[in-house]
């Protein structure tokens, strides 16, 4: 049986670096014993009148200084090969595994289909839970079930993907946050390459290391590469400047807004969904407002990619800070263009 530890510092488990200590904590590392060691927590939680949390990798939350519960810190290890023909390969893969080292693997192994969200920080047991996406891709495009714990009752569930209720960096499971805790994902990938690459200046990258390559087109390694190349070059490393990747959703607005927005603002670029709705990027409203680099000190947005939100006190800065940058953010793009930002990492009170 895992230990219940007390008072467990969280400032290291969360890749914004916010100064965080739970009340009680649990590794689940051995998947043999995670079924008794969920029902142990759950009476452990019942018994002290606390909830249960289950935190992944700590990309993509926002946590408070005092976090009064019992943490569930996922980390099984595992990848299944469950079906396989010439066409597809479908894999089981544990919630403890580092999400980019995965799809390494994959493509190591000729897998493909995952390769635009390469190095997006975090285990893949989150992955479903925001749906996570980057340069034209989102993960609901290669699940096909997830099998998680109820945490009210300890019992394990399967979730197809219509269940999982996938959307725009959303899903059943954000909605239902502290209800479950995820143990494996099951992917459906491509064995034939496929590329997309028509979302930003991915394809002119992809095709460069293509030609070095001695490829005449883009092969799935080639976009994985250039992915890699791009996030590098806008996006802070964690372990280097403490940050939970993109922290504003880009806005999905009515046609007729952001054509109003657009004779205002000429170079306002923009991704067409259908006729009547269209997402801009909350990256470029924010460095248009002048707020590139800057915020609420110590909390400031990432002078290569306003979108980023970085922590400059690492382990001190809190919840209260964050909240901060982020109104004088919201207020300031919404006064200069009348649209509202969304908080995309999950608010945990």
């Amino acid at each position: 049986m895992a230990n219940i530890l007390n008072n467990y510092d969280l400032s290291h488990n969360n890749t914004m670096a916010l100064s965080c200590t739970a009340r009680h904590a649990m590794m689940l590392d051995d998947i043999d014993t995670l079924g008794d060691n969920i029902t142990t927590a759950i009476a452990f939680a019942k018994r002290h009148d606390l909830p249960l949390f289950v935190l992944s990798y700590g990309s993509n939350v926002i946590l408070p200084s005092v976090l009064n519960a019992l943490v569930l810190l996922p980390k099984i290890q595992g990848i299944e090969i469950l079906q396989e023909d010439d066409e597809c390969v479908t894999l089981q893969v544990a919630c403890g595994e580092n999400w980019h080292n995965f799809i390494k693997t994959c493509l190591d192994k000729g897998y493909f289909g995952l390769e635009n969200l390469a190095l997006i920080p975090g285990l893949v047991g989150a992955c479903p839970v925001q749906n996570i996406g980057a340069y034209g891709v989102q993960v609901s495009d290669f699940i096909t079930k997830v099998i998680a714990y109820d945490l009210t009752d300890g019992q394990k569930c399967e979730f197809g993907n219509t269940a999982c209720q996938f959307e725009y960096r959303h899903s059943f499971f954000k909605d239902n946050a502290r209800r479950y805790l995820i143990s494996h994902v099951v992917f459906t990938l491509h064995k034939q390459p496929k590329t997309l690459t028509n979302y930003g200046d991915l394809a002119s990258l992809a095709q460069e290391f293509a030609n070095k390559n001695g490829r005449a087109t883009p092969h799935p390694i080639d976009v994985f590469h250039a992915v890699i190349d791009i996030r590098n070059s806008k996006l802070p490393n964690p372990a280097v400047l403490a940050n939970c990747g993109s922290f504003f959703q880009n806005p999905i607005i009515p046609m007729s807004e952001f054509i109003a927005l657009k004779e205002q603002f000429a170079d306002l670029p923009s991704y067409p969904i259908n006729d009547d709705v269209i997402k801009i990027p909350a990256g470029w409203l924010i460095d248009k407002a002048g707020l590139k680099g800057k915020g609420v000190t110590p909390i400031l947005t990432h002078d290569k990619q306003a979108l980023v939100l970085t922590n400059h006190a690492p382990h001190t800065a809190t919840q209260d800070d964050i909240r901060t940058a982020q109104e004088f953010i919201v207020r300031t793009v919404q006064d200069k263009f009348g649209v509202t930002l969304v908080r995309e990492p999950v608010w945990v009170d």
